[in-house]
């Protein structure tokens, strides 16, 4: 019997392919064909024959065709192409410490989240240098049927032993019921966000959630759920779906799928998905969760992206998804308060505060009343504008005196 896992190739970088024969004699034999063997050899066959023990596999013949891969990318192909063989009692980690990754604030600002595919591993490296506020490793659309079963083992390593450098760990799990057999594989590495495709009823979100509590470990810790509607029908259900559990921080859209379901044809100008940008805005906000709006798939036109950023935070929505690094930046500017909007709120609350020290219960600038619900937006912008470190002097003074 022979089992393989992982990419080969001249375009191949960062990863690498394993074929495994089982045997009944010879003990582990392997055989390795690497671009940096004279360097990292050595390494690679240690961490191959520790596996090997690990799992108390006494003979089988490894071929391994390394690319450059890092430790925990072969050590996901190896167990990915072992677990094909044999039944493996526990997960194989690697000696040292895991990267950090704390938790992950409700409300925190999620303009941007920037797809990865789950058996990529080169895409996975850097991701943390892009600036995205968030990274999916993609489990769903973006992985082949046939490559599926390798990029769980890929994902889960990635989150445990990849620098992210401080964004939002999002995993998209496959359409239900199979992404239910992704969630023991990811939920107890140190994850933030589960995205749940094709969401149609509250019924997705509950059963998500009901094994994520099973085998989470630590019951004070959150792992936040992103519903994505994708469906007329799931238009339809959206408030049911947003409200489904108190672990539902944010509601999207995947606008490819939607309009393919309702039989239209996806434009620039948005007239075909009106309604259910609308409806999900609406249903969000009425949830009290975050609407986040779906990617822009011309990655190679970054003016009209930010054409189309700007009319999504017209529509109320605080983010979007991003297909290509170059996005992460023009939709973070697209998200981010302009220097007008900034000057504005900082009036609205110097207003307010003054009104409150003078027992004033109702008070306007210009022509317009500022009730409770604008000034809590207002402040929802000067916090937004100190994160992101785009008050002046003058006003960060002001603000935080």
């Amino acid at each position: 019997m022979e089992a393989e896992s992982g990419n080969r190739g001249p375009s191949v970088r960062s990863d690498c392919y394993v074929k495994i024969r089982s045997g009944i004699s010879g003990g582990i034999q392997i055989e390795l064909k690497s671009k940096t063997g004279k360097l990292f050899g050595r390494h690679v066959r240690e961490l191959v024959t520790d596996m090997f023990s690990f799992f108390d596999v006494s003979h089988a013949e490894v071929y391994v065709e390394d690319s450059g891969a890092l430790p925990y990318v072969i050590a996901a192909r190896v167990e990915a192409a072992l677990s094909r063989l044999t039944a493996l009692p526990k997960p194989y980690l690697l000696q040292g410490k895991t990267c950090p990754q704390s938790s992950t604030a409700r409300d925190r600002t999620r303009r941007s989240r920037l797809y990865l595919p789950g058996d990529n591993p080169k895409l996975m490296i850097n991701a943390g240098l892009y600036g995205a506020d968030g990274v999916i490793l993609d489990l769903e659309d973006s992985v082949a049927p046939s490559g599926k079963h390798d990029a769980r083992f890929l994902v889960r390593n990635a989150l445990l032993y990849n620098n992210f450098m401080g964004a939002e760990l999002m995993v998209r799990i496959n359409q239900l019921p199979a992404g239910l057999d992704d969630l023991p594989y990811i939920v107890p590495g140190p994850l933030n966000m589960i995205l749940i495709p094709k969401c149609e009823s509250a019924g997705d979100v509950k059963a998500v959630d009901e094994i994520i509590q099973s085998l989470k470990g630590d019951p004070g810790r959150n792992i936040w759920l992103m519903p994505i509607i994708e469906s007329a029908r799931g238009v339809i259900h959206a408030y049911e779906i947003a409200s489904a559990s108190p672990n539902v921080v944010a509601l999207t859209l995947g606008l490819e799928d939607y309009t393919a379901d309702i039989g239209a044809e996806r434009t620039t100008d948005g007239v075909e998905s009106f309604y259910a940008r609308s409806a999900v805005v609406n249903a969000a906000r009425a949830a009290g969760v975050q609407p986040i709006d779906s990617v822009f798939s011309g990655f190679d036109d970054l003016e009209l992206l930010g054409s189309v950023a700007l009319k999504a935070r017209a529509m109320g929505y605080e983010g979007m998804g991003c297909i290509h690094p170059l996005q992460v930046p023009v939709v973070n500017k697209s998200f981010n308060p302009s220097s007008g909007e900034i000057e504005k709120a900082m009036k609205i609350v110097a207003a307010f505060d003054e009104a409150e020290k003078s027992g004033i219960g109702v008070i306007a600038i210009g022509s317009k009343m500022i009730d409770a619900p604008i000034v809590k937006r207002a402040r929802r912008t000067i916090d937004l504008a100190m994160h992101h470190k785009l008050l002046n002097a003058d006003w960060r003074d002001h603000y935080e005196g």
